[in-house]
């Protein structure tokens, strides 16, 4: 028998959000004011270099360090094997400190918001059908709420031009809480109580790594896990995603937009 979700918790980027084209121009306008003598012009390369290794960033402050990292001929698959080991490379050797890098990228996307937002709106895209699925839920009175590492007025101002209104620390929860996401999931579990019981929770995630930890927390045994095969993640972490454990189920672009009983089959991209 199907028992549906009391809660649906979602990443932002990579699920409902495609920013890659924001992510680079960000990125590489950092790059140009954090560096000395930084090139001046990216090459389609280095932008198409940075949509595929996009997926080893796990906070924005990195992303301007992919930028360099691409820019010096580090190779592709040294990247998408040991980011971890070329990015601390890097900011040893160039003496990065990495809060000042973060500060310095985040006041740029202010400043750019401020004076074009048009502009920085223009560079995102929606995935398919994901915007009507939240208004739909919406409708249906289904609880979800946006779970993830970007800034959350970034993400409100994004679902807001899409005529979704999202409250910070009400069903928004970005950057800014500052802590794992499993630690958020705890306490959402905990705070909102259905009839004296835990709630139900469904989580979607892009990064096989945060759905890891989280099945690595005894107490959040029962959140039913979801790996979005569409996002940010490399054709190693998609492959593996279907054999991490029995808990963590891939599922596709297309049941995301279906019936949420379709959430619990296999994969299906028709």
């Amino acid at each position: 028998m199907f028992v549906p979700p009391d809660s649906i918790a979602l990443d932002f980027d990579g699920v409902i959000c495609n920013g890659l084209a924001e992510y680079f121009q960000t990125a590489w306008k950092t790059y140009q004011q954090y560096w000395t003598n930084p090139i001046q012009r990216p090459d389609t390369a280095i932008r198409d270099g940075f949509y595929t290794l996009r997926p080893v960033i796990e906070t924005g402050w990195e992303m301007p360090v992919l930028v360099h990292a691409l820019l010096t001929d580090i190779p592709h698959e040294t990247i998408l094997t040991d980011w971890v080991a070329v990015r601390d490379r890097i900011v040893a050797d160039d003496a990065i400190q990495p809060p000042s890098l973060a500060y310095a990228l985040d006041q740029l996307r202010d400043r750019w918001i401020a004076d074009d937002l048009d502009g920085w709106l223009a560079l995102h895209e929606f995935y398919p059908g994901t915007i009507a699925q939240l208004k739909a839920w919406n409708a249906a009175g289904i609880d979800w709420w946006i779970v993830t590492t970007k800034e959350g007025r970034f993400v409100r101002r994004l679902l807001g031009d899409q005529g979704i209104e999202i409250e910070l620390g009400d069903r928004l929860f970005g950057k800014e809480v500052g802590r794992p996401k499993y630690q958020t999931l705890r306490q959402l579990r905990h705070a909102r109580p259905i009839h004296h019981r835990l709630r139900r929770i469904w989580f979607l995630e892009d990064r096989l790594k945060t759905l890891q930890a989280v099945d690595r927390e005894p107490d959040l045994g029962d959140i039913e896990l979801f790996f979005a095969d569409w996002g940010y993640s490399t054709p190693r972490e998609r492959a593996e995603s279907a054999m991490a454990t029995s808990r963590i189920r891939p599922i596709s672009i297309h049941q995301f937009c279906g019936d949420l009983t379709g959430w619990l089959t296999a994969p299906s991209n028709a």
